[in-house]
């Protein structure tokens, strides 16, 4: 990688989805994104459980027994595994994982592994801690109070300000993300609009679900929220290829991209879209986290150890301040509005 003074966007896209990116190269990240942080996925079964009750319901409320199942950002295929190994006996699956990877050894024959989503599905698009690893410019407001581009430099992570943000880029920070107060910092999200906007477009009947690490116009964070992980750790975001580059998303802007309407309050429904947190979604689909009664452990130990294990596990998916405040946006395409 060159040792020029970029923008965030080419910098990260490199990084990530280059020759030698961290998606990419199997040297720079041998065992996936799961060697680097951890999911829902990655932190309970029940999670996969939860998805495959949701695609039931999708394939219940189309009134069909064969449904397909993408998978956006699929890793190493973590949660398309675990969602076959939930299903309930008579609804027949066609899954999908988009990857840029390569398909890893030992996975499902019954998984197709492609590199963008298949046009006009019935069923489930989910993208699950995709949308924060669409590389986005950052903006900064530099002492005049004027929003300017971030350059970087990729081998030590060094910034510097660049020309004032104008344009179509401009217009999404006065919607999206206005910034007045010198040192105010964005990530301007119109490529995840984007990039949102196609994926939800490739489900002809359905439900798109995207959930990720979000925030809503009303409370978006005052200096941005780039930043790097590798080994499991927070790092600094140093455009290298040595770790992963994430920052929060506006899942506010990215529903309007799609819908034409704001959807800016946390629990918001219109125009077809809906805007909650984890915590809501996985209580809807059977994930409580309450602990089972005592008697239980004289009745049946066995079943009170599994019982208090999936409890704990149900309590971080919805945890506060956790993973229960991921973002769910929810896209549904020729169902009812509001879920039954």
């Amino acid at each position: 990688m060159t040792d020029e003074w970029r923008g965030w966007r080419e910098a990260a896209e490199a990084a990530l989805y280059g020759d030698e990116g961290f998606y990419r190269s199997p040297l720079r990240s041998p065992g996936g994104p799961a060697g680097h942080f951890r999911t829902s996925v990655h932190a309970s079964p029940l999670f996969a459980a939860a998805v495959a009750r949701l695609l039931t319901g999708v394939a219940r409320e189309l009134d069909t027994r064969t449904v397909a199942l993408v998978d956006v950002g699929a890793g190493r295929g973590e949660l398309l595994t675990g969602v076959l190994a939930a299903l309930p006996e008579g609804l027949e699956v066609t899954p999908y994982a988009v990857e840029v990877a390569g398909r890893p050894p030992g996975l499902d024959p019954r998984i197709t592994w492609c590199a963008e989503p298949p046009a006009g599905i019935t069923g489930l698009l989910f993208a699950n801690e995709w949308l924060d690893n669409v590389p986005a410019e950052v903006a900064e407001v530099d002492a005049a109070g004027v929003p300017r581009y971030v350059q970087v430099r990729t081998s030590d992570g060094a910034e510097r300000l660049g020309d004032p943000v104008t344009g179509a880029d401009a217009a999404w920070l006065e919607r999206w993300w206005p910034l007045s107060e010198p040192g105010g910092r964005a990530e301007i999200g119109r490529p995840r609009d984007a990039a949102w906007a196609r994926a939800a477009g490739c489900v002809e009947a359905g439900l798109a679900v995207a959930v990720d690490y979000a925030h809503v116009r009303g409370a978006r964070p005052p200096f941005g929220t780039l930043t790097g992980f590798r080994g499991g750790r927070e790092v600094r975001p140093v455009p290298d290829g040595s770790r992963d580059l994430t920052a929060h998303v506006a899942l506010d802007a990215c529903a309007a991209a799609v819908t034409g309407a704001a959807v800016v309050a946390e629990a918001g429904v219109g125009a077809g879209a809906e805007l909650t947190d984890q915590r809501t979604v996985l209580h809807r689909l059977g994930v409580g986290g309450e602990r089972p009664p005592l008697s239980l452990a004289a009745t049946d130990p066995a079943g009170y150890v599994r019982a208090l294990a999936a409890a704990g596990e149900a309590a971080e998916l919805t945890a506060r301040g956790g993973l229960g405040d991921f973002g769910w946006l929810l896209h549904r395409v020729g169902l009812p509005a509001v879920p039954p």
